[in-house]
C-alpha cells in the first residue's frame, strides 16, 4: 500500500503524523509525505515546535490515483492552511471521487469540509468542529474512532491524540481491506 499523508508546511500535530506513519510502515505500507511546498514541514507538540520532516511530493504534482489511501493529521494550523490551498483541497476531494479510503484526526476534518465531501457522512473530530461538520451536511458523533461507509469511500475519523491507538489500528485495517478489494493484496 502507498499512503499519502497530506500536511501544510507547518502546524502539524507531530504525534498525529508520526503514529499513523509508523502504523502504515509496520503494516508493510509505504507512507508518502505530501505538502504544499517542497523542503521540510514543521511539526508541533501542541503549541511548541517539534521536529521537521522532509516532503516527498508537492501536492500540485500528486494524484490520488498514485495512492491507496489518504491520512490527514491534525493540529489547528495545519488543516486551516490546507483548506486555503486549492490544490490541497482538490487532492482531498479526488480520494472521495475515486472511492479511496481517507483517515482524518482531530482538526483535520476542516480539509474535508472545504472539499465539500461530508454531506450524509457520519464522523468524529475535535469537539469544536461539531458545528462546522453539521453545517457541512455531516453528522458529528463523540466516539474514539468512527468508520463511515455511507458514501463513495470509507472515511475513518478520530477525535484527538488520546485516540491514536484505535485510529491507527482502524486505518491500517480499512486501508488493507481497500487494497484487497483492488487486488493489490494486504499491506
Amino acid at each position: 500500500m502507498r499512503i499519502a499523508f497530506l500536511v501544510a508546511i507547518e502546524g502539524i500535530e507531530q504525534i498525529e503524523l508520526t503514529e499513523p506513519w509508523a502504523a502504515v510502515g509496520a503494516a508493510g505500507g509505504t507512507p508518502v509525505l505530501v505538502s504544499t511546498e517542497q523542503g521540510e514541514v514543521q511539526a508541533f507538540h501542541h503549541l511548541d515546535k517539534g521536529d521537521t520532516f522532509p516532503v516527498d511530493q508537492v501536492v500540485g504534482d500528486a494524484k490520488a490515483e498514485e495512492f491507496d489511501g489518504l491520512v490527514l493529521p491534525g493540529g489547528v494550523a495545519n488543516p486551516d492552511a490546507l483548506r486555503m490551498d486549492e490544490k490541497a483541497v482538490a487532492f482531498v476531494k479526488a480520494f472521495f471521487d475515486a472511492g479511496k479510503p481517507v483517515a482524518a484526526i482531530c482538526h483535520a476534518p476542516w480539509s474535508l469540509i472545504e472539499a465539500d465531501v461530508l454531506r450524509g457522512r457520519t464522523l468524529t473530530s475535535w469537539p469544536s468542529l461539531r458545528t462546522d461538520i453539521t453545517n457541512a451536511g455531516g453528522t458529528w458523533v463523540d466516539e474514539q474512532v468512527k468508520v463511515c461507509t455511507g458514501g463513495p469511500n470509507t472515511l475513518i475519523t478520530s477525535r484527538k491524540p488520546d485516540d491514536l491507538k484505535a485510529f491507527c489500528e482502524t486505518l491500517v485495517g480499512e486501508f488493507g481491506k481497500s487494497a484487497d478489494e483492488d487486488g493489490k493484496g494486504r499491506a
